[in-house]
């Protein structure tokens, strides 16, 4: 894309893009939602996967592909991807067909489908989309947005007023790091007004765009959990930077972690964390 207007132009119809394949997917996942579905397990007891995270992703991989010719998936589940197209391509869809299978498993309300879409690694469009409350989450490069309207959270509180979401310490990090994830998670609590598990980062991300929530951090995420979510707090004015320090990967959603706040946010115990986790697994 040679000039700004164009490249905002291809944004926007990208947007609108990932909000109709991804309206398509999240009714997939709300009629199987508390409907008997059976989770496998992928790495391990806590690592689950879906029929419906397959039906979803294939939906996506069918519809992305269809409205944007020039374009390849890279999904979280293993499926036959439009391989072929992937070094020719311009855009990258990113996508997770169920991110909060646990939660979706479990019967518990807080899951998500995510889309983003990038070029060169560059994240230009995305949407998340909540199946059970029906909010849609999205970005283009000019505005983020709810439901259609833009986001404009303000400041957050500072850090004894402040609410975090996120998932550490999983089984997986209490294995790497010890005790250190048990005495960090402990800080969190006391420094911090709430903090709230939610297994989902995508729908974590969307909620600090939102302003509903005021940061939130991880630290063995992939690609496909953070890349939507990642563009939404940037642009409706947070904060999201890859995590560990510095960056050892081309672009900030491709890292292995990170922390992500709301406008103006400082939150201290949350640096601290970064340093203390990036220093310790350093060592091993």
């Amino acid at each position: 894309m040679d000039t700004p207007v164009a490249l905002n132009q291809l944004a926007e119809d990208l947007r609108q893009i990932a909000l109709t394949a991804g309206r398509q997917a999240a009714e997939i996942l709300r009629v199987n939602f508390r409907a008997g579905i059976q989770a496998e397990h992928k790495t391990n007891p806590h690592d689950l996967v879906t029929e419906v995270d397959r039906r979803s992703q294939s939906l996506l991989l069918e519809l992305l592909t269809a409205h944007y010719p020039d374009s390849w998936v890279l999904g979280e589940e293993e499926l036959e991807t439009n391989s072929e197209q992937r070094h020719d391509a311009q855009v990258q869809w990113i996508v997770d067909p169920l991110d909060g299978t646990s939660n979706f498993v479990h019967g518990v309300a807080f899951f998500c489908v995510s889309i983003a879409a990038a070029i060169d690694n560059t994240l230009i469009a995305s949407a998340i989309i909540d199946p059970i409350s029906g909010d849609e989450f999205s970005a283009n490069l000019q505005h983020a947005y709810l439901n259609d309207e833009p986001l404009q959270p303000g400041p957050r509180p500072e850090q004894s007023r402040a609410n975090l979401m996120t998932d550490y310490p999983s089984a997986e990090a209490i294995a790497e790091d010890g005790t250190l994830a048990l005495d960090i998670f402990g800080r969190w609590v006391v420094d911090f007004a709430t903090v709230r598990r939610k297994v989902s980062a995508a729908l974590a991300l969307a909620h600090v765009a939102a302003g509903w929530c005021d940061a939130t951090i991880g630290f063995d995420t992939k690609t496909w959990d953070v890349a939507a979510g990642a563009h939404l707090v940037r642009m409706s004015g947070g904060s999201y930077r890859g995590l560990p320090r510095p960056l050892s990967v081309g672009a900030e959603h491709l890292a292995p972690g990170f922390l992500a706040t709301g406008p103006t946010a400082r939150f201290p115990t949350l640096e601290q964390t970064a340093v203390e986790v990036a220093a310790h697994r350093k060592k091993r």
